[in-house]
């Protein structure tokens, strides 16, 4: 178990941002008195998007609802510039996440709002035939949608920039673990029968006491083979050249250059303090009337970029970002590479800082950030042809202009996580445990950015906690966007959630933030209509609204988007690769179709020898059993994979080509075998010396019929 983190500072946070005006009645009415509560059913601390859709639903289940917004900005990343939306799945997203991309794709299919270039010529390889929602946006149109989505009802009580009081914040009964209250540094009240904590940084959860997680559990604690200090694995966004770390190159006694930090990496697996690196996702145009030159900021010291330079100068003349087209010659703009948007490093202290140090970091990251941009346009040690890259393409002047162009939300990628009596862990990500209490799924990769970047034995830099795994869509359990009853009784948090750190890197996207924060809020109406704690509602009663409401709780679809073979409707005994006991890391796919269940597992082609998967089959009845196993072909499949099957003593091994078809149905026989009834039959399927990326779908147990 573990403990909670102990204050280390007050726990509140504060941004200047854009203004984003809302109806008057939204804007005006709930605002209370410094010192005198106003009662609402169900209030909703923070503006996220976790919270806009907790607010609707609210309103829609006619519960009174107020929505606190403690900065000058609503809609966190989705208005904030992450307009290429993280699906991993779109089949998992229901209810009113969905709802929101209909809206946004509603309004690209008028023409006039296009301007900047046609419908017809935006490549949009996130959108299907035929689909009336629009998966990616530019930021003040997301804006656009919450705003005339929440004026739709006006019972909803948009309050901003009110900020939890930092030393008498909330007011819990001790006899019920109760929220009653929570008080703002302006003095002013707010009462509820439910609480939503819906901030990034999950403030009112830990104020009311909650116990909860900062940076990363090693990886004995949840048995995990993803968490923790990950050297080995750390290949992504890596170094491709050998650069000196020192003041003075060779020197180590000289000192580093800025963004390394002092030490090694720690012991592999280990858990630390380190949190996954932030940045801000940027909206940049190559529209000449619409682009503006990257600012050079207040400040700006050209030493901080050494190591930029150092590495443009060892060869690595990558792109160093990743910009994402969205309509209107726009982009969503993130990291990519070795050095990048992403500050590492910079941002440990964030998740339990105080007003002031959250929002000296805010500050340091923008001007890092705008630093990097202006460095890599400008700097003379810079290459020519990155320099002349990263000047056609310039901050968007229509977009965030109440900010100078700036996206006011940093992207807070992981903060507290709350500890609850259920955890999701990687084994959820990876179906190899299942939540029987499911209020949406999960999709995306298990998904960490850098945690640290540091000098290896050699005396080079790297970058450590990039990991990039592929999952099945999953369900998240209602006890994990909970508490544990014993530390309030009355509040949800489904941004803050309970999770582990690689967990949390699937789950950490906007659409299921939605999806989250609708499903918080019927289970608060549950709870008060039922008069009961939200620990107690009535999970059978909540599953059947949520699918009411459209909600996608389970999956039977596929990954990929076509539809799988639902296991159960076939003959025989057959287990699907989402219950396979895996050894390594495999990567979940459905990229091409005809497979079992929601998709497919490959090895990548990569660390051959290292990778197994086990299929245990339990035999029914006595009797003669073709043993086969199913795969989808390719060309780029190994011709040579090595499959064992044991039952007992009997044991047979074999090579399979999985660049040809398995057989007319599917599936390929590997031997036959006379069983008895309880038996098991182990199928053992390995990536051992193979010559192309190896498969692992289904095996199935089928009564010979000769």
């Amino acid at each position: 178990m573990i403990l909670p983190h102990r204050f280390r500072f007050p726990v509140i946070w504060a941004f200047t941002l854009s203004v984003i005006t809302l109806p008057l009645a939204n804007s005006v009415r709930g605002q209370v008195s410094p010192g005198i509560a106003k009662t609402y059913d169900i209030v909703v601390y923070g503006g996220t998007s976790g919270g806009i859709a907790a607010a609707i639903q609210s309103a829609r289940l006619g519960k009174s609802v107020v929505v606190i917004e403690p900065s000058n900005h609503l809609g966190g990343l989705t208005t904030g510039g992450l307009g290429a939306t993280d699906i991993g799945n779109k089949a998992a997203i229901g209810g009113l996440s969905r709802e929101f991309y209909q809206r946004v794709g509603k309004w690209y299919a008028d023409p006039k709002n296009w301007v900047h270039e046609s419908a017809s010529k935006y490549n949009e390889r996130r959108k299907s035939s035929g689909e009336n929602e629009m998966w990616t946006f530019e930021p003040h149109v997301a804006t656009k949608v919450y705003k005339d989505w929440l004026a739709e009802y006006p019972t909803i009580q948009v309050v901003m920039n009110e900020r939890l009081d930092l030393k008498n914040g909330v007011k819990k009964n001790p006899a019920t673990k109760a929220i009653e209250s929570i008080s703002m540094e302006s003095g002013k009240v707010y009462a509820g029968k439910v609480f939503i904590d819906a901030t990034y940084e999950g403030d009112l959860m830990a104020k009311a006491g909650v116990p909860y997680h900062v940076g990363r559990e090693g990886e004995k604690v949840y048995g995990e083979t993803l968490n923790g200090i990950r050297v080995e694995k750390s290949t992504h966004h890596q170094f491709t050249h050998k650069v000196d770390p020192y003041v003075i190159p060779g020197k180590p006694e000289s000192g580093l250059i800025p963004l390394i930090q002092a030490g090694g990496p720690g012991e592999e697996g280990a858990g630390d303090h380190r949190v996954q690196a932030y940045n801000y996702r940027m909206c940049t145009t190559d529209v000449a009337e619409n682009r503006r030159a990257w600012p050079k900021p207040e400040g700006y010291d050209e030493k901080t970029y050494e190591l930029v330079l150092r590495n443009c100068e060892a060869g690595d003349h990558r792109k160093s970002w990743n910009p994402v087209w969205m309509p209107n010659r726009k982009t969503d703009t993130n990291n990519n590479f070795a050095v990048s948007t992403d500050y590492i490093g910079a941002n440990y202290e964030y998740p339990d800082a105080d007003y002031a140090k959250r929002q000296a970091i805010i500050d340091d990251h923008k001007r890092y950030q705008q630093g990097l941009m202006w460095t890599l346009a400008n700097h003379p040690r810079v290459p020519q042809e990155i320099r002349d890259h990263f000047q056609k393409l310039g901050l968007a002047k229509d977009e965030f202009v109440e900010t100078d162009n700036w996206p006011p939300q940093l992207y807070v990628r992981e903060a507290r996580r709350m500890i609850s009596d259920y955890v999701m862990t990687q084994h959820n990500c990876q179906r190899k445990v299942t939540a029987e209490d499911s209020v949406g799924m999960g999709a995306y990769n298990m998904d960490s950015h850098n945690c640290q970047r540091y000098v290896t034995k050699e005396g080079y830099v790297r970058n450590e906690g990039d990991i990039q795994v592929g999952v099945p869509p999953y369900p998240i359990s209602y006890k994990s966007i909970r508490p544990a009853k014993e530390h309030v009784t009355n509040l949800l948090v489904p941004v803050c959630l309970s999770a582990s750190h690689i967990s949390y890197g699937s789950i950490r996207m906007e659409p299921v933030f939605m999806v989250l924060g609708q499903s918080a809020a019927t289970a608060a109406s549950f709870a008060i209509d039922g008069k009961t704690t939200v620990q107690d509602v009535d999970y059978a009663k909540l599953r059947e609204k949520l699918l009411e409401d459209k909600q996608v709780l389970e999956w039977q679809g596929s990954r990929g988007g076509a539809a799988g073979i639902v296991p159960s409707s076939l003959p025989g005994v057959v287990v699907d690769d989402a219950l396979a006991r895996t050894k390594g890391e495999w990567t979940a796919s459905g990229s091409i179709s005809g497979f079992v269940g929601s998709g497919y597992q490959t090895d990548g082609n990569e660390q051959k020898g290292e990778k197994s998967a086990l299929f245990e089959l339990k035999i029914p009845k006595t009797g003669s059993y073709d043993i086969r196993m199913s795969w989808t072909p390719n060309a780029n499949r190994a011709s040579n994979v090595p499959v064992v099957v044991e039952a007992g003593t009997l044991r047979t091994e074999t090579r399979v080509n999985q660049r040809n078809a398995a057989g007319k149905d599917g599936f390929h026989t590997l031997g036959r075998m006379t069983l008895n009834a309880g038996q098991t039959v182990n199928v053992v399927i390995s990536n051992d010396k193979t010559d192309g990326h190896v498969i692992i779908d289904a095996v199935q147990a089928l009564l010979a019929q000769d």
